[in-house]
């Protein structure tokens, strides 16, 4: 297959077959992104600002902004403290296909 130039790539699917990362960090990858847009849906269904968030959470708006674009790997405290005010937690669940998949 001729692979194209990461930059006139527009689909997600795609632009993963330029990468060429193992299943375990593509799975690794995928959770964090569903992680981090639950976190975006909630604050934004309930109006709540990043600079709110901060208040409420007592993590700074900065390190929620990088969150939110993913240029972090933040702690699992950290996105506790987050989710917290936004009425949301973690929870363990079974792997429903093997791979770690949700």
């Amino acid at each position: 297959m001729n692979k194209k130039s990461i930059d006139t790539l527009t689909d997600w699917n795609e632009y993963k077959t330029t990468i060429d990362f193992t299943q375990d960090e593509w799975d690794e990858i995928s959770l964090k992104v569903k992680i981090v847009g639950e976190i975006i849906k909630a604050r934004e269904s309930q109006s709540v600002t990043q600079q709110d968030l901060e208040e409420l959470s007592g993590v700074r708006q900065p390190v929620i902004a990088r969150l939110e674009r993913n240029n972090t790997d933040p702690r699992l405290t950290t996105i506790l403290k987050i989710l917290r005010p936004l009425g949301k937690t973690l929870a363990i669940v079974p792997i429903e296909n093997g791979r770690g998949e949700i």
